[in-house]
């Protein structure tokens, strides 16, 4: 017989243009936006030009000279239903 499958754990996750407006580098969304799309922003070392990337604790993001290291607070998604 086969193990029954547990459930993984959900893991926290923000997408990259909220990061960067919560970590202040940006004030909009729309400058979050042209940022990533002008190859100005790095994800663990390469280029990131998707907005909606999701950023997982341990992702290093370097932008505009500064490099920041993603943390979790340990919430998750679900846990804010």
């Amino acid at each position: 017989m086969t193990e029954p499958q547990t459930p993984e754990e959900p893991v926290e996750t923000i997408e990259l243009d909220r990061f960067l407006k919560l970590a202040l580098v940006v004030q909009s969304g729309g400058e979050a936006k042209n940022l990533i799309r002008s190859g100005e922003v790095q994800v663990n070392g390469a280029v990131e030009t998707r907005r909606g990337r999701k950023l997982r604790p341990g992702d290093v993001v370097f932008v505009h000279g500064e490099e920041y290291v993603i943390e979790s607070d340990g919430k998750t998604d679900a846990d804010e239903d």
